[in-house]
């Protein structure tokens, strides 16, 4: 009985394989992307197909990926004879750096349930994570373009600064202090000069690389947040006339180039971010800022992109910004961690909840004070979510440019 049992079991486990899909039916085609921008995620198109196959599979699919990548959770899918459609793969990087798309494996259970069967195609592909430049080229479009619509283009803010820009004629309601008295009696009729906000001011983009910008919101570093933001407001900057620096430090400075002008600077400046690396070490802004105050010749408009946890740790970070407004214009960048507010808010049900609600609290409050000071050190302090920063920094940057503060 139990040489018949087994025998049996045998043939119907056979059978199973006999009546499963063999691998060399399955045809997998993809397409791995050349790079992809940080905080963005790709929809890699990947079709699974049979060749003259004529009953449906019920298949897992699993995708392996890299460490810069957010891992893929399995799929599961029935696949109906014919069919092709691609299937949703998404890639999503984490870092910036080269991620890689290791594998793609199948597996599939006979129709009996006794035996199951893997496909596993390597892919090995490598896919170059970079800045996010894709928000540069749209605020390029929305602010720059001859059809941008009122109100969101960039103009020359004529009559609003102190650098010639042409002559008009004089119009009842003109201030009078404007007009040319000495080409009025050349004209023989009444001119007056047309001002615009000045240009070729250096602009700083000081970024913090030290280990605190290394902590992921969202799953995005903090680090490429603010090389995203400090990339739409070079591109702008270098736009509107004025000549563009990158600083980099943590515990020592990592890159510096001086202010220089014209749309090309923007791509030294993209590669000069690209090659920042995530450091596990201890900001220094003692050594950091005071090397940079060294290294700069003329009062400068520093746009500082860094963190801090509470007063204690920023008590330093407070003092060498101090010795930086006594001669720039300086403005700080933070970007907020939405989830401090949320454990801050929520209702505690339980006695850790109560003990992380009051922690995020103390932190929330900690952060207000110390951009209190900030404020009145003069400092222009910008503490807003993460995808937010981008828009108030260029926002700030031309009410800046409007009100001569440079």
């Amino acid at each position: 009985m139990w040489l018949g049992l087994l025998g049996g079991s045998f043939i119907l486990v056979a059978f199973d394989l006999l009546l499963s899909i063999p691998r060399r039916r399955l045809e997998i085609d993809y397409e791995v992307p050349d790079s992809l921008f940080i905080g963005t995620s790709y929809d890699m198109p990947l079709r699974i197909g049979t060749k003259g196959w004529k009953r449906p599979i019920k298949f897992d699919l699993i995708v392996d990926v890299g460490e810069e990548l957010l891992p893929i959770p399995m799929l599961t899918h029935t696949l109906e004879p014919g069919e092709a459609d691609p299937f949703p793969i998404v890639l999503k990087p984490t870092r910036r750096g080269n991620a890689e798309v290791e594998s793609i494996n199948l597996r599939w259970v006979g129709p009996l349930g006794l035996t199951s069967r893997q496909l596993r195609k390597k892919v090995n592909a490598e896919i170059a994570v970079v800045p996010n430049i894709a928000a540069v080229r749209t605020a390029a479009i929305r602010f720059f373009s001859r059809d941008s619509q009122f109100g969101t283009k960039i103009d020359k803010k004529r009559g609003e600064g102190s650098e010639f820009d042409a002559l008009r004629e004089y119009v009842v309601g003109m201030d009078h202090r404007a007009i040319d008295w000495k080409h009025s009696a050349r004209h023989r009729r009444l001119v007056a000069k047309e001002f615009r906000s000045e240009r070729n001011h250096p602009v700083v983009l000081a970024l913090d690389t030290g280990h605190l910008m290394s902590q992921p919101i969202a799953d995005v570093p903090k680090l490429d947040y603010a090389i995203n933001s400090a990339l739409m407001l070079g591109y702008i900057a270098l736009r509107t006339g004025d000549r563009v620096s990158m600083f980099a430090f943590d515990e020592r400075v990592r890159s510096f180039t001086k202010p220089q002008g014209g749309v090309r600077t923007f791509d030294r400046i993209l590669r000069q971010s690209s090659d920042l690396e995530y450091r596990s070490s201890e900001t220094n802004f003692t050594l950091g800022l005071a090397e940079l105050a060294t290294r700069l010749n003329r009062r400068s408009l520093i746009v500082l992109f860094t963190d801090f946890v509470d007063t204690i740790t920023a008590e330093l970070m407070l003092e060498n910004v101090q010795r930086l407004v006594r001669k720039h214009l300086v403005v700080f960048v933070a970007s907020q961690d939405p989830t401090l507010s949320e454990i801050a808010l929520a209702e505690p049900m339980t006695m850790t909840d109560m003990h992380s609600a009051v922690i995020a609290a103390n932190l929330v409050r900690e952060r207000e004070l110390v951009m209190q000071r900030l404020k009145r050190l003069g400092v222009h302090c910008l503490d807003v979510h993460p995808g937010e920063v981008s828009a108030s920094l260029v926002n700030n940057y031309l009410d800046i440019k409007r009100r001569e503060l440079l």
